[in-house]
């Protein structure tokens, strides 16, 4: 089957991801990566759905784990009558796209589809995790090209010699962006910001660009500001956990403030990824709030006395102003406009990020 991870970093292959095999889902540990190359082992779907709320994976990387998530509560019930194991995969379909709840319309997105997977592989008497481990590759095939048109429009925006700031991990399109930016002979440094307190602009951000030959810088969070004015960046973009219908973009906390200084410096905001036609407006989304113990430590060590407390939503709220553009597989658009990425097209177009 044709694969369209090739030529990108080692965490953005499929198998690295997150991948069913033999009664078993691993998923690797983003949390440690890269000092450590440790992968998760899941026997259940519970588990998946639990690693994906502990943040073992996390971008884009919870989409491949819901999927073999449910290749593997396939194998789960196995033997199972097939009214029996349709009720099994319903439940299990519903505790995995809701492991998170901020992105939990696009994981039902992902469940929904391994179902009708499911489906057609009991109605022919075939293998039912491998036939959603097929589903799981082939939209993932079809996530990573529409990405990759994505990433022709977003570099379209970046000078020659530029220089672009991104913020957390942006997944796939940071792959598909520098791949573009080779293809076309286009040279870039980067800026990323750390993104307290899992730290994946430092550890997951700066890794992929730097594994893919390219001039990387990391910066604390509370540098963006100074280091735009000072470094003279061209570009600020992030990828987006939500795209709401009215404009309104969700994303890694810290993307709002960054946004602002974007603003006022003269730096065009570009957000990527697809409109979410389930979020009408921002009063859809629900934010997460992590648990605030997890802002007090750095990589396992505490960096504040006992007795303080800490706050930790997982995402902020960028309103339409501050965007520039949203760049889609279809177009840039203002964020006023995004109903027109669906004009003519089915609204349910699944996940893009």
């Amino acid at each position: 089957m044709h694969r369209s991870d090739e030529g990108l970093a080692f965490m953005l292959q499929y198998e690295n991801i997150a991948w069913y095999e033999n009664g078993q889902v691993r998923i690797l540990d983003r949390r440690v990566y890269p000092t450590e190359v440790r992968f998760e082992i899941c026997r259940t779907y519970g588990e998946v759905a639990q690693a994906i709320k502990d943040m073992v994976t996390q971008s884009a990387g919870p989409y491949t784990a819901a999927a073999m998530g449910m290749a593997l509560a396939a194998w789960e019930c196995r033997g199972k009558t097939e009214a029996e194991q349709r009720a099994f995969l319903e439940h299990a379909a519903d505790v995995i796209a809701h492991a998170r709840p901020t992105t939990a319309k696009r994981m039902e997105q992902i469940t929904a589809g391994a179902l009708k997977a499911a489906d057609a592989a009991l109605a022919a008497g075939s293998d039912v995790p491998q036939a959603i481990v097929d589903y799981t590759v082939r939209i993932n095939n079809e996530r990573y090209d529409k990405i990759a048109k994505i990433a022709a429009l977003l570099v379209d925006t970046f000078p020659d010699n530029g220089t672009v700031m991104t913020q957390c991990f942006a997944e796939t399109i940071v792959g598909q962006m520098l791949k573009e930016c080779r293809r076309r002979g286009r040279t870039i440094r980067l800026f990323c910001p750390e993104t307290r307190p899992f730290f994946q602009g430092a550890r997951l951000t700066a890794t992929v660009c730097h594994e893919m030959g390219f001039d990387t810088t990391v910066i604390t969070d509370n540098m963006p500001a100074f280091v735009m004015q000072r470094e003279k960046v061209d570009v600020f973009t992030s990828a987006a956990d939500v795209i709401c219908m009215d404009g309104h973009v969700v994303n890694k906390v810290g993307t709002f403030q960054i946004a602002i200084c974007a603003d006022r410096l003269g730096v065009p905001y570009y957000v990527t990824g697809a409109p979410d036609f389930n979020h009408p407006g921002i009063d859809s989304v629900h934010i997460e709030l992590r648990d605030p113990e997890e802002v007090l430590y750095a990589r396992g060590v505490r960096t504040a006395v006992q007795g303080v407390k800490g706050y930790y939503p997982a995402f902020d709220i960028t309103p339409p102003e501050l965007v520039k553009g949203v760049v889609t597989d279809r177009g840039i658009y203002l964020p006023r406009d995004l109903f027109h990425y669906y004009d003519g097209a089915e609204p349910n177009d699944g996940p893009v990020v």
